[in-house]
């Protein structure tokens, strides 16, 4: 089995290794994935919510020519092997330097460490235990047993947390026998316990914490470098928790403050100002969509007096088909509705072809004898589609060219079934 050398030291940026075994993964378009095991490695694989270490392993032949062999990812099989993914094959036995993708490392470490603080924070302020932990590319999370949380104790929480960070308290890493750590659990030093047999690794938070964990961490709190909460969300199981730690946090908090000064200035005023502009912005567009919304229904109201007198009514029905290709599909619903409330024996057929698909439209006048969602709906059967709606106004969805075949058929029968020739004189 690989010797982890993260295991003792998480701050290892570099060492020396030998290739013990390579095995071919996949196979896609000519181009192989490869495994290869090393007899010491300090790459993390994937585990507990972390996510695999990346980098690079160099080999150098005897003429001094050298090999760079990047590391994609890294995982432990069911039989505990860690297995380096990378594109160059190795020979077995062949000596490679190992580098670390340390950037990467340090915030899987600080993020790591941070959320082992904060679910102690959670734990022991508001008896809420981390159920689930999971650290992302930007952001991550952690799911707490427990209903949705107050505003004012988050704050709480994150202000005892980074204290925490503050006094720079030792973490420690101790590796204990199956029996001590159950000892352990049973005393309530021990916040949990995975279920597997042989040695448990434990990680402390001097005087805070005591956790089971096979991860990367930091050697003292300050190294987490600052905790923040980003948002909180009710799951189905409780409540998910969004932060980040360290580097993130700094980053974050300059992209929050660009955005800020960002959207301050397009206003022209101050980044404190930002939320009396917004209810300023809201409320102006909520009377600005009630204007439009009224111009809208009286441009209808019009448009559909033009409509009723270019179409006149012959044998008894007025019946108006149209296809608009530039009023959206609510304008389209509007004036289908103003047209048969405003004329009596008129029914109109409008097409909405804007978008695709198009959306067909059939509404009566009140003295006509017909219910347009059993029409419409049982015309749409015809081609596979749902549509329906009430006596007055139905709808559906269909592309352009069945729209418009579906009109001309439905013009057709309609005239048929309600036309009614005037009686001779």
């Amino acid at each position: 089995m690989t010797d982890r050398l993260y295991y003792d030291d998480a701050f290892l940026k570099s060492f020396s290794a030998q290739v013990v075994d390579i095995r071919e993964a996949s196979r896609a378009d000519g181009v192989s994935i490869w495994q290869i095991a090393l007899d010491r490695s300090a790459f993390y694989p994937a585990s507990g919510g972390q996510p695999h270490d990346t980098g690079l392993l160099t080999a150098t032949s005897r003429n001094g020519a050298t090999l760079e062999v990047p590391i994609e990812s890294v995982e432990e099989d069911d039989q505990g092997e860690v297995w380096h993914f990378t594109r160059k094959p190795l020979l077995a036995g062949t000596a490679v330097q190992g580098a670390i993708d340390w950037p990467r490392r340090l915030d899987h470490i600080q993020q790591h460490s941070g959320q082992h603080l904060l679910s102690a924070v959670f734990a022991r302020e508001l008896d809420a235990q981390t159920v689930s932990f999971h650290l992302g590319e930007t952001a991550s999370t952690i799911d707490l047993a427990t209903s949705l949380i107050a505003h004012h104790s988050l704050e709480r929480v994150e202000r005892i947390a980074n204290e925490i960070i503050a006094e720079d308290r030792a973490v420690t890493v101790r590796t204990v026998d199956r029996r001590a750590a159950e000892a352990l659990l049973a005393e309530g030093r021990l916040r949990k316990l995975p279920e597997r047999d042989g040695s448990i690794r434990l990680i402390e938070i001097a005087d805070y914490d005591l956790n089971a964990c096979g991860g990367t961490h930091v050697r003292s709190t300050g190294q987490i470098g600052g905790l923040l909460i980003r948002s909180v969300e009710r799951i189905s199981r409780g409540t998910r928790v969004e932060f980040v730690c360290g580097l993130r946090s700094v980053a974050l908090a300059r992209r929050d403050f660009v955005l800020l000064h960002g959207a301050a200035a397009t206003l022209s005023i101050s980044p404190a100002d930002i939320p009396a502009a917004i209810e300023r912005l809201r409320a102006e567009g909520k009377s600005s969509a009630k204007a439009c919304q009224k111009l809208r229904e009286d441009l209808a109201t019009y448009h559909a007096i033009r409509l009723a007198v270019e179409e006149m009514i012959q044998d008894n029905l007025r019946l108006v088909r149209r296809v608009f290709t530039h009023h959206d599909r609510e304008y389209v619903r509007i004036l289908a509705s103003r047209l048969t409330a405003t004329v009596p024996r008129t029914i109109a057929l409008f097409i909405s072809a804007e978008t695709d698909p198009a959306r067909i439209f059939l509404a009566r006048s009140q003295d006509m004898k017909l219910h347009c969602g059993e029409v419409l709906r049982e015309a749409l059967a015809a081609y596979g589609l749902r549509g329906g709606g009430s006596s007055d106004l139905a709808q559906g969805d269909l592309t352009k060219e069945q729209a418009e075949e579906l009109s001309v058929r439905l013009a057709t029968d309609l005239r048929t079934q309600l036309a009614r020739p005037r009686p001779a004189e």
